[in-house]
């Protein structure tokens, strides 16, 4: 008798994590988009060789483009391609949704952070989030408060 198939746990799927996000911006809604990708791509983001920390989405003629993601060519890759790792990558995403994009962008002063990339039934997809930045005095009240949970924790247990 065949064993049921069950899905892989999301922590398997997830290529990478933009983990400067979240210290960096306030995030606000997050949407998930298919990104165009050629072939060597692929191959390394199986392996894991993408770097998200200084990405970020530009809106442009009614398109999202990916800017500074770093995909790194695997040594394997074909000898008649030469691979560009910062290339610029297109993001699938529809119509209505890019509209809604560009409207919180322009109006609201919203920037679009990449925040992990990852497999979903075969195929790499990017979430991606409105943020506001942070400035210095929010990072420090953010870390405050954080520090005070902790060690209300702390003397809870304790106690």
């Amino acid at each position: 008798m065949a064993k049921p198939k069950t899905a892989a746990p999301a922590a398997s799927r997830t290529i990478a994590l933009n983990k400067k996000a979240r210290h960096d911006y306030f995030l606000e809604d997050r949407l998930e988009a298919g990104l165009a990708l050629e072939g060597w791509e692929v191959k390394s983001l199986r392996a894991g060789r993408i770097q998200l920390k200084e990405s970020y989405v530009l809106l442009k003629d009614g398109e999202a483009w990916l800017f500074g993601a770093h995909i790194s060519p695997l040594p394997t890759a074909s000898t008649h391609i030469h691979p560009d790792p910062l290339r610029t990558r297109k993001l699938l995403l529809h119509a209505d949704e890019i509209k809604k994009l560009i409207g919180a962008v322009d109006r609201k002063g919203y920037t679009l952070i990449p925040l992990a990339i990852y497999w979903k039934k075969g195929r790499a997809k990017l979430e991606i989030s409105l943020a506001k930045g942070k400035q210095e005095h929010d990072k420090r009240d953010v870390e405050r408060d954080r520090d005070w949970v902790r060690e209300k924790q702390r003397l809870l247990k304790s106690g």
